[in-house]
C-alpha cells in the first residue's frame, strides 16, 4: 500500500470518528488523574506496610 493512500484512508477514517466534547474530555481527564493519584496512595499504603513487616522480621 502506498504511504499517499494510506494516509487518506487514515484521513477519511479520523472523519468519522465522534469525538469528545470539551467538557467531557475536561471531566475524563480529571477522572483519570485523580483514579491515578488514589492508585499511586494506595499502593504507597501497601509499600509502607510490606517494608515494616519485612523489617519486623527481619530484625
Amino acid at each position: 500500500m502506498k504511504i499517499t493512500q494510506f494516509l487518506k484512508e487514515t484521513k477519511g477514517e479520523m472523519k468519522q470518528v465522534k469525538w469528545p466534547s470539551r467538557r467531557r474530555l475536561v471531566v475524563y481527564t480529571l477522572v483519570v488523574i485523580i483514579f491515578s493519584l488514589a492508585l499511586g496512595y494506595v499502593l504507597g499504603a501497601f509499600d509502607t506496610l510490606f517494608q515494616a513487616g519485612l523489617r519486623s522480621l527481619i530484625q
